[in-house]
């Protein structure tokens, strides 16, 4: 795990840079905000939870895994009278918690995780203009951690709007650079995966 942090730093810090095929540099880095690179965000459903009905899922703030970011496959559940199609997930969407002790946690929607719906506490920015698993990677980083922690210290509770959100600082190269760092850091964490069973 230390060991994906370290690379992952120093990736996103831009000390180590990858080439592209042809073994040249890929263009500079820009500055943009996670509103920029999204749809206007949507904040979830109010539903109560209820019983899996076998098809439909219901993501909560707790059912996001507090070390992988990935959705809990255990004890599913449903929104109480059925899913708001608006707030079904797709491809590309991305949720975060916005308030109370877990402030800040993720989930990139997999789609292997079938018809996810997330509930009220949750915010979706569906990501438009860039790599959603590259922008993903960004909430795994101690900088995004520490933008959480003065966002929170700001409004003297535990939480985070949406408009707050949209004003976070997003590090995008190139979409070809994107693409290949998030190839090689999904390579990363497969042999992760493969050790810690082995």
């Amino acid at each position: 795990m230390q060991y994906k942090k370290g690379v992952m730093q120093q990736i996103f810090s831009k000390q180590l840079r990858l080439k592209d095929d042809d073994g040249n540099d890929f263009p500079d880095w820009e500055e943009t905000t996670l509103g920029e690179v999204s749809e206007p965000p949507k904040y979830g459903m109010n539903a109560a939870a209820a019983t899996f009905d076998g098809v439909n899922k219901y993501v909560r703030i707790t059912d996001i895994d507090e070390a992988t970011g990935e959705y809990k496959q255990d004890k599913w559940v449903s929104p109480a009278g059925g899913g708001d199609s608006n707030c079904r997930l797709q491809i590309g969407d991305i949720v975060v918690a916005r308030t109370g002790a877990s402030v800040g946690k993720t989930y990139l929607y997999n789609p292997n995780d079938g018809a996810v719906y997330f509930a009220g506490f949750l915010i979706r920015f569906r990501i438009l203009s860039a790599n959603a698993a590259f922008i993903n990677y960004q909430f795994d980083l101690q900088r995004y951690r520490n933008w959480v922690v003065v966002m929170s210290a700001r409004s003297g509770q535990p939480g985070i709007n949406a408009e707050e959100y949209c004003s976070l600082p997003i590090y995008l190269p190139s979409t070809r650079e994107q693409d290949r760092i998030t190839r090689c850091l999904q390579l990363l964490m497969t042999r992760f995966a493969k050790l810690h069973c082995e």
